[in-house]
């Protein structure tokens, strides 16, 4: 059974079929919330639709958060049908396998920054008037860890969308505190999620178990999300003990 502590919270959370976003969702739902998740994939959602129901209370909105129309009908749809958004949850994010300046094209380019920067502006737009008119709102925007320190690995797209997550992020603390609405940015090392899969060289089965695991992050967002209304984590950088970025076992192929 799941406790209470967010008991009547409506959550929605983008990305949300697998990994990171699907993790938190789990975690919201069996602390109470009602959770919707969105994302692109029909089957990817079918799936996670059995998980979070099997955790709690949840439903499925197939979205693009690249289109700034469906955003606004998908948010819109959620608060008719449960008359409000308490907590926006944008883990919605992408990168490609062609990503540094030697290869990336300008479709891919376009494509990272539609999906990591302004869909997550769609959203962010679209929740605030009616979090402004409660004086309460909780956003968590998944950055990265290239959202603090660049690396090649990560390529120019992934670097510039999730630095400019931090500043959306600070962003709305420093417009909304006034209105009861607080942000957070997360920024996690390498985590074993299926993104890695659109890696250049994507990580072996033993490297992906050193790594943050998804239910870390998910458990990052319940504690984020548990907390009083008064108190706002502006920022959160997690990562794996056994940390590649330190030990130098992380680069970029040449070819």
């Amino acid at each position: 059974m799941p406790s209470s502590t967010l008991n009547g919270k409506v959550a929605w959370i983008t990305g949300g079929g697998s990994g990171i976003g699907l993790a938190g969702g789990i975690e919201l739902a069996r602390a109470g919330a009602h959770v919707v998740i969105s994302g692109r994939s029909a089957e990817t959602l079918k799936k996670a639709e059995k998980e979070l129901k099997a955790a709690g209370s949840g439903e499925t909105i197939a979205l693009d958060v690249a289109d700034q129309k469906e955003v606004a009908r998908a948010a819109a749809e959620i608060a008719k049908r449960r008359g409000r958004i308490d907590i926006l949850i944008n883990s919605a994010g992408i990168n490609h396998p062609k990503r540094n300046f030697r290869n990336v094209s300008i479709d891919g380019w376009n494509q990272i920054v539609a999906i990591n920067l302004s869909g997550m502006f769609y959203c962010v737009h679209a929740v605030l008037p009616g979090m402004r008119e409660r004086k309460d709102g909780l956003i968590i925007n998944v950055s990265s860890w290239a959202g603090r320190y660049a690396s090649t690995l990560t390529g120019p797209g992934y670097n510039a969308t999730k630095h400019a997550v931090v500043a959306l992020t600070e962003s709305i603390n420093m417009e909304e505190c006034a209105h009861g609405i607080r942000a957070t940015s997360v920024l996690p090392g390498e985590v074993a999620t299926p993104i890695l899969e659109k890696r250049p060289v994507p990580p072996s089965q033993e490297e992906r178990a050193r790594m943050l695991q998804a239910d870390d992050l998910g458990k990052t967002i319940l504690f984020i999300a548990s907390l009083p209304a008064r108190a706002c984590v502006n920022e959160i950088i997690i990562s794996p003990t056994w940390n590649r970025f330190y030990l130098g076992g992380l680069e970029t192929p040449k070819n």
